[in-house]
């Protein structure tokens, strides 16, 4: 199986697949240095931000309900986000992931660059950023909250895509004819490939950024739940976290678990436990507080 396991990552790497001063793996264009992260993440908010305007200026999703936002302070809001990504998915990581950088390696608490941040972490930061924008604004929580979760899957799709570019976050060793061979490198530096192993970042694109954004869109567009504030919310927290939580099951593991977990559980998994369940109290709530949303022909 080794022979016909997928080396798909490797022409992309920066060693390999570079022309002229455009350098495809860290993105050189002259002196500006932009790695396939940045531009994911560059790719997700800008993109993110222009369908939440679309959503805002979609007449029938609203049905005459007000706004939780108008068009210039979602523009502010883009700043906010894109530091409660930043910071909070910085912070996640290494609180969750490595906690022991703050005393053994502090210098690289904030190189971002060298990679690590976490999803969870981000959620929280952009979480902070919703409640301190809609108290200074005096907006909507709940709906500000359900136009980010609508927007957030091309976010992540994205993010998911440049971790596969990357050969990180991959999956556990397997035989099955789609596995790929990732790029790596031994303690020596010298490169090679990992054995063939699933494209767990390839399974999250697909799941946490396509199939949750048209859920929502379904929802949004079909059922009309923009109208009752927290569903949206509700469901992002809960399929995000059904789904990470099953490609878990082939996702590398963390090796920083305590030794009788692992193999059996991750933090991966530890963490969308409260997604799932949160997102489900969000829908049940507001569905209890306001009936249930009425249903129209999608456009």
């Amino acid at each position: 199986m080794l022979d016909a396991a997928t080396q798909f990552p490797s022409f992309l790497s920066a060693e390999i697949f570079s022309v002229g001063p455009f350098d495809i793996g860290g993105m050189k264009i002259g002196p500006l240095v932009l790695r396939w992260y940045a531009l994911a993440y560059i790719a997700g908010l800008l993109l993110g931000w222009r369908y939440m305007v679309s959503l805002l200026r979609t007449e029938r999703l609203w049905a005459g309900k007000t706004r939780p936002a108008t068009e210039p302070q979602l523009d502010d809001f883009l700043f906010w986000a894109t530091l409660g990504v930043i910071l909070g998915g910085r912070l996640g990581y290494i609180l969750f992931y490595k906690p022991d950088m703050i005393w053994m390696n502090p210098g690289e608490l904030i190189a971002i660059w060298q990679g690590g941040m976490s999803f969870h972490g981000g959620l929280i930061g952009v979480a902070l950023a919703i409640w301190w924008f809609s108290k200074k604004h005096k907006i909507s929580l709940l709906s500000l909250g359900d136009l980010v979760a609508c927007a957030a899957p091309i976010g992540l799709f994205f993010g998911r895509l440049a971790n596969f570019v990357n050969g990180e976050l991959y999956g556990r060793a397997t035989d099955a004819p789609w596995a790929v061979m990732f790029p790596t490198t031994d303690m020596f530096g010298t490169p090679g490939f990992t054995e063939p192993r699933h494209p767990s970042q390839l399974y999250e694109a697909f799941l946490e950024g396509l199939v949750l954004f048209f859920l929502l869109r379904f929802a949004t567009h079909n059922k009309l739940v923009l109208q009752k504030p927290g569903i949206a919310t509700g469901i992002f927290l809960a399929g995000y976290g059904v789904f990470r939580f099953l490609v878990e099951f082939v996702r590398e593991p963390d090796q920083h678990m305590p030794e009788a977990l692992r193999g059996y559980i991750t933090m991966g998994m530890l963490l969308c436990v409260p997604m799932i369940v949160l997102g489900v109290w969000f829908v049940l709530q507001a569905i209890k507080g306001s009936g249930k949303p009425s249903s129209a022909k999608s456009t």
